[in-house]
């Protein structure tokens, strides 16, 4: 078996560990399946892992040197990349969207963590952790914000979030908070940077009722589904089940009023919260 091929420093090394998957992959003559088999895994996983888009896993870094005697190359390079500065359920998903062609996502109860405001961020975590040290908070929150920086580039990538209106009358932190969160949001809107609708609560009972979802695409790579509970989060790859998400979140558009109505309506909710916080 030849040696690891020569990887290109500058690209990450999620890819690259991805990249010299499908280089040993293909010197043994595997097909994405065959490779997979062994994993109990589709040869769609497979493609995801040597794109770059999912994080390779302990287990499957170990079998892989078995089954394409790479010599412990995949354990030892996967131990390197097991560090991440996100939480265990949400690190695949995190490195996923900042791959991702586009986003799609229904937030039911909070701004979209790629929409947030410093503010509104801290006001979240500090809910989350209440006895936290403030040091702690500000590292989350730095986290946060630096995700958000995949919108610094004009275009990509496409970002359409479906706001319950819940999310806008929820108070989270104060009124100055909101107003700025909603502003936030507004701004992005008027820069063409994101598209926003609101699921308004006439809109009575509809299929995404039990929680969060964000889906992503990619241009090399199959599409991914991520949903998120109280500390925990799962990514699904599965065909079946992200055509069924993909129709849930469909439904969950049609259900929606306009963007420009939309917009119209955060902005409003917006100045509300301005004259709320000014009485005080």
């Amino acid at each position: 078996m030849p040696g690891p091929r020569k990887l290109d420093p500058s690209s990450s090394p999620r890819a690259l560990l991805g990249a010299e998957l499908r280089h040993r992959r293909e010197d043994a003559g595997l097909s994405q399946t065959d490779l997979g088999a062994p994993l109990f895994v589709s040869g769609s996983f497979i493609g995801q892992l040597e794109s770059g888009v999912r994080r390779m896993q302990m287990d499957q870094a170990e079998k892989f040197d078995e089954v394409l005697g790479a010599a412990g190359f995949f354990v030892r390079n996967c131990a390197a990349l097991k560090r991440s500065k996100y939480p265990e359920h949400f690190a695949e998903a995190a490195e996923a969207e900042a791959r991702a062609e586009a986003i799609r996502e229904y937030a039911p109860q909070l701004v979209p963590g790629l929409l947030q405001t410093e503010a509104y961020a801290r006001a979240v975590f500090r809910a989350y952790r209440p006895t936290a040290v403030e040091s702690a908070i500000d590292e989350l929150v730095t986290t946060r914000l630096e995700r958000a920086q995949i919108l610094a580039d004009p275009t990509s990538p496409l970002l359409w979030v479906v706001l319950d209106e819940a999310v806008l009358r929820r108070v989270v932190g104060d009124p100055a908070v909101m107003a700025d969160a909603l502003r936030h949001i507004a701004g992005l809107i008027r820069q063409h940077r994101v598209i926003a609708q609101v699921l308004p609560f006439s809109a009575g009972a509809h299929m995404a009722l039990e929680g969060s979802l964000k889906l992503m695409t990619f241009s090399d790579a199959p599409p991914l589904v991520y949903l998120q509970g109280l500390g925990t989060g799962q990514l699904q790859d599965d065909p079946a089940s992200v055509h069924q998400y993909e129709l849930t979140y469909d439904l969950v558009v049609a259900s929606a009023i306009s963007p420009a109505a939309s917009l119209a309506l955060i902005e409003s909710v917006a100045e509300d919260y301005d004259h709320e916080a000014q009485r005080f």
